[in-house]
């Protein structure tokens, strides 16, 4: 049985599924007026996947975000997020791709972020799709104190960064 996916931007009225896909997958990073500036901002690009209400009702189908800030040509993606229940099924990869489209048709020519050095899984996503680790930030994570990895990829312009950037697997 395929799902019907779908990624398009976040809305503020969308901020309490928002929130509850903050809690359970970062255990509560931003605030509802962190959120709501946010998606408020020009600067500011949030995507949301989202598949059938039925599917996840407490989110009103919404299973995953992210977002990047749009800094002079950079995106600098500041969340990628999947619920936990729909992670390592290609949701994550799918939403750093369409995060790449769209700092790509806005103008930006590399994109980067930071990422705990605990999590393999997103440092290892984020290197096969181009990213390379170009330095630590110390005691980046605030509630574990914990470094983190600053990732970089250029070449979101060049006229073959859709062959760099394959179709990402979504394997339900």
């Amino acid at each position: 049985m395929g799902l019907d996916i779908t990624i398009s931007p976040i809305s503020v009225d969308e901020i309490e599924s928002i929130l509850i896909l903050d809690r359970l997958c970062f255990g509560g990073l931003w605030s509802i007026d962190s959120y709501r500036r946010e998606l408020t901002n020009e600067n500011s690009h949030f995507l949301g996947v989202s598949v059938d209400k039925s599917i996840a009702p407490a989110t009103n189908g919404i299973i995953g975000f992210g977002c990047f800030w749009a800094i002079l040509d950079e995106a600098h993606i500041t969340l990628l997020g999947v619920h936990p229940q729909y992670q390592r099924q290609g949701f994550g990869q799918l939403l750093l791709c369409a995060l790449l489209d769209k700092a790509r048709s806005i103008g930006m020519a590399r994109a980067t972020l930071e990422a705990r050095v605990s999590n393999q899984g997103a440092i290892d996503l984020y290197k096969r799709y181009g990213f390379q680790s170009v330095g630590r930030r110390k005691k980046y994570y605030q509630d574990t104190g914990e470094d983190g990895v600053i990732m970089w990829r250029g070449g979101l312009q060049r006229p073959d960064f859709t062959h760099i950037i394959p179709p990402p697997p979504i394997d339900l």
